[in-house]
C-alpha cells in the first residue's frame, strides 16, 4: 500500500522545519484524497531524523533513526528514468534502483532524468547550481518533488533569488553544485561522474543559515 511520506529533522530539541512538513503533507492529502492527521511535533531527546507514513486507513506511524552523513556528495546520472514524483510517497522502485547503481559505481546518490533528458532530482536530495552568483534548480513542473529544503533556500534568498531551469546533464559540467534535503541540510557536491566539481563561495553560508 503505498503512503505518504515526511522526514522530520529534530535538531536541539525541536523540528525548526516541522511548518513546512505539516503543509505539505497537507497539501498532498488533500490532492489524493486522504483525512488530514493530526500529528504532534517531534521535540527533545536526541538530534534525529523522525519518519512519519501516513497513509492506509491506519493512525500515522513515526520511526526514527541516526541523521546520517554530512560530508560533501559524489554524484552519477542515473540510466533509471525519472517517474514523476510529485508527491512524497512510499512508491520509489526508480529511486531506489538508481541508488544502488549509484552505490555501486562508488557514489552517494544518483541524478535521474526525466525521459526527455531533462535533469530531474537525486534518490535523496534536490539538487541546485550556481550560474555567476545566481541560484538555479530544476523546474518544478518536471514532475520533481517540491522539496522543504528548496522551499527554506527559497526563503533565503529572496525574490528570484532561486531561478527554476531546464537543463541537460552536460549542462552542468564546471558548475559548483550543491545538495539539500530536510534532515541534512546544505551539502557540496564534490564530483559529478568523473569530474571535479568546482567550489562556489555562497554554498557555505547557505549551508550555515540553513537552520533557523
Amino acid at each position: 500500500m503505498i503512503m505518504l511520506i515526511e522526514t522530520v529533522r529534530v535538531r536541539n530539541g525541536r523540528a525548526p522545519l516541522w511548518p513546512r512538513h505539516m503543509s505539505r503533507l497537507e497539501r498532498s492529502c488533500r490532492a489524493l484524497g486522504l483525512p488530514i492527521p493530526a500529528i504532534p511535533e517531534p521535540i527533545g531527546g536526541e538530534d534525529r531524523a523522525v519518519r512519519i507514513e501516513v497513509g492506509g486507513g491506519h493512525a500515522p506511524r513515526l520511526t526514527e533513526r541516526p541523521v546520517g552523513d554530512l560530508t560533501p556528495v559524489r554524484l552519477v546520472v542515473s540510466e533509471e528514468p525519472h517517474p514523476g514524483y510529485p508527491h512524497k510517497t512510499t512508491d520509489r522502485e526508480s529511486f531506489e534502483l538508481a541508488l544502488a547503481e549509484a552505490r555501486g559505481l562508488g557514489a552517494d546518490d544518483a541524478l535521474l532524468m526525466t525521459p526527455d533528458g531533462w535533469v530531474a532530482e537525486g534518490c535523496i536530495w534536490t539538487l541546485f547550481w550556481w550560474e555567476g552568483d545566481q541560484l538555479a534548480t530544476p523546474a518544478l513542473d518536471l514532475g520533481i518533488l517540491p522539496g522543504v529544503a528548496r522551499s527554506r533556500i527559497q526563503e533565503l534568498q529572496g525574490e528570484d533569488g532561486v531561478e527554476e531551469r531546464r537543463v541537460r546533464a552536460d549542462d552542468l559540467a564546471g558548475r559548483s553544485l550543491f545538495v539539500a534535503n530536510a534532515v541534512r541540510g546544505v551539502v557540496p557536491v564534490v564530483r559529478l561522474g568523473g569530474r571535479r566539481v568546482p567550489d562556489h563561495a555562497l554554498t557555505a553560508g547557505l549551508a550555515e543559515a540553513f537552520w533557523p
